[in-house]
């Protein structure tokens, strides 16, 4: 059996912001986007193939405490690039602030937080 990864939904202040910068830095395309459940409000971005679904409930958000103490949660999103130096100077351009920059088998990468708090994994294999 094989298998392969569709999507994954997290939870956002704005998910048309959110949205805006992945279709800039990451060359996606916005699938899909409306109601959601318990009246809140989607965006899918990313490619045919897969995407990450934005969500953001219709009452309030609260802050969860630190993803990496906490049972399933979410601690990276890994995005795969063709042009690592490139998406970094992208993603400073959006105002987001770079760290942890690392090479080792079996590629570069480094990571970022967005607007909401969410850690970013870009990684460029070979090259």
């Amino acid at each position: 059996m094989s298998a392969q990864l569709e999507h994954a939904n997290i939870t956002v202040t704005n998910p048309e912001t959110t949205a805006a910068w992945m279709v800039k830095i990451f060359g996606w395309h916005i699938r899909w986007q409306g109601d959601a459940i318990a009246g809140g409000h989607t965006v899918h971005v990313g490619t045919q193939n897969d995407y990450i679904a934005l969500y953001t409930p219709k009452d309030g958000l609260e802050t969860a405490p630190s993803s990496y103490t906490t049972v399933g949660g979410l601690n990276h999103i890994g995005i795969v690039v063709d042009d690592l130096d490139a998406a970094e100077a992208a993603i400073k351009s959006h105002g987001f602030e770079t760290k942890n920059h690392a090479d080792y088998e079996p590629g570069r990468r480094f990571y970022f937080h967005d607007h909401d708090g969410v850690e970013y994994e870009l990684v460029q294999y070979g090259g």
